[in-house]
């Protein structure tokens, strides 16, 4: 057998082994099955892209209802930002009506207007007892018992986030974990959430509820709550995770205020020694020699440069008061 004819003989087993590689052997082997069923699984991945389509539809409308509550809620502070004379009542917790705190005003500014009158002899300064008792006083007592009261709900209220957080994943309904705040925390929480409690039984949702908070406490921390309430009762989702990030960021702003006041005391310090400085040195003088610091008050000129002085020492007390007063 001559070169050529083992050349051809050659070519046709590499041929025939070709051909048997190409159309045989995957059956042999498990190949070509192996190609259908990834060819099966790749067409129905393909045919469940829709689906996840409508998972990407689905998230995007949950994040337009969390926008559009956010935003209604937004409104409906806006309509109530003019606060009425029962609802500051209310905000600092007094059990008085209307009537009775103007009551109270009248005869506050009665008594500090015949106090002035009775030590200064003037008319003027004693009219002007009527705006200090009948106005600035009353205001000032009622703002600073709100702000304390403020300030022990945004200690207390942390832990019935946390009660509300225990109960829920428990299996406890909200209802059930916001009875049990109101049944048994601290005051004021205790008697917010007992309103919440009977607005309920008056036939309101617990959203709608929970948003007359805010109006009663104005503080971040009951809007907050009120917000993370309304969303959940609109758009669902886990209520105990969406507490308890609420909780972690409340005791952080907690943090971050005392914080804020421990590095500010020796400011504040500061600033109650240089306002109460003119007020002990004059008080000195006079004990010492009344004659010379009386020409204060008993001439014309006295009482001006003692007016322009009150007012000036006024108005850097706010100043400082505002450099040291932090938004947190």
């Amino acid at each position: 057998m001559d070169l050529r004819s083992l050349l051809i003989i050659a070519l046709c087993v590499i041929a025939i082994a070709g051909v048997f590689y190409i159309f045989v052997f995957p059956y042999l082997t498990g190949e070509a099955l192996a190609e259908k069923r990834h060819a099966q699984i790749t067409s129905r991945a393909a045919g469940r892209r829709p689906t996840g389509a409508e998972r990407v539809v689905d998230a995007t409308a949950r994040r337009k209802q969390v926008a559009d509550s956010l935003k209604e809620l937004e409104q409906r502070n806006a309509e109530k930002k003019k606060i009425t004379l029962e609802t500051r009542i209310a905000q600092a917790g007094l059990e008085i009506s209307r009537t009775n705190f103007i009551a109270g005003s009248a005869g506050a500014a009665l008594v500090v207007t015949l106090l002035l009158f009775a030590i200064t002899r003037s008319a003027p300064v004693a009219l002007a007892g009527v705006v200090i008792g009948g106005f600035g006083l009353p205001n000032f007592v009622l703002k600073f018992i709100t702000n304390r009261r403020m300030k022990k709900f945004g200690i207390e209220f942390p832990n019935a986030i946390d009660v509300i957080i225990r109960g829920v994943r428990a299996g406890l309904p909200l209802n059930d974990c916001v009875r049990i705040i109101a049944a048994e925390s601290s005051e004021p929480v205790r008697s917010e959430f007992r309103q919440i409690v009977e607005a309920q039984t008056l036939g309101l949702s617990i959203a709608e509820a929970v948003e007359r908070m805010p109006q009663r406490i104005p503080t971040p921390e009951a809007n907050f709550f009120a917000i993370v309430i309304a969303i959940q009762q609109k758009s669902g989702g886990n209520l105990a995770e969406a507490l308890t990030n609420l909780s972690r960021v409340l005791r952080e702003r907690k943090k971050m205020r005392d914080k804020v006041k421990a590095i500010s005391s020796e400011a504040k310090a500061s600033a109650m020694i240089i306002g109460a400085l003119p007020i002990v040195v004059g008080l000195l003088v006079y004990l010492t020699s009344p004659r010379y610091i009386e020409l204060l008050w008993i001439t014309d000129t006295g009482r001006v440069v003692l007016a322009v002085c009150a007012a000036v020492m006024g108005l850097g007390c706010f100043i400082m008061q505002k450099m040291i007063a932090f938004d947190i």
